[in-house]
């Protein structure tokens, strides 16, 4: 991994699946839909003061979406934050940096 740069691709693990229910109803709300799976599938992570999250979501039975979620230092008390995310994704299309 490059020094500040993304890790790699990596399946998603519990703690991963547990920011990704977290930030379900933020990515809700952006959309006005309700999504019934949200099964994060794949991630990879930057460490800066805090840490960024590039999560691969199942959103839909044929659905996919990429979030980019924040989640700061545990001393800051905040839960994760979505900062971005992209819709009209297949599960094959990689996971980058938006």
């Amino acid at each position: 991994m490059m020094t500040g740069g993304f890790s790699e691709t990596k399946p998603a693990t519990p703690e991963v699946q547990h920011i990704t229910d977290e930030v379900k109803p933020q990515f809700e709300m952006k959309v006005n839909k309700i999504c019934d799976v949200f099964q994060a599938l794949l991630y990879r992570t930057q460490v800066v003061a805090g840490t960024n999250y590039l999560i691969k979501v199942q959103a839909a039975k044929e659905e996919y979406v990429h979030l980019k979620v924040f989640q700061a230092l545990p001393f800051e008390n905040q839960g994760p934050k979505l900062e971005a995310f992209q819709t009209g994704k297949t599960r094959d299309d990689p996971l980058t940096y938006f």
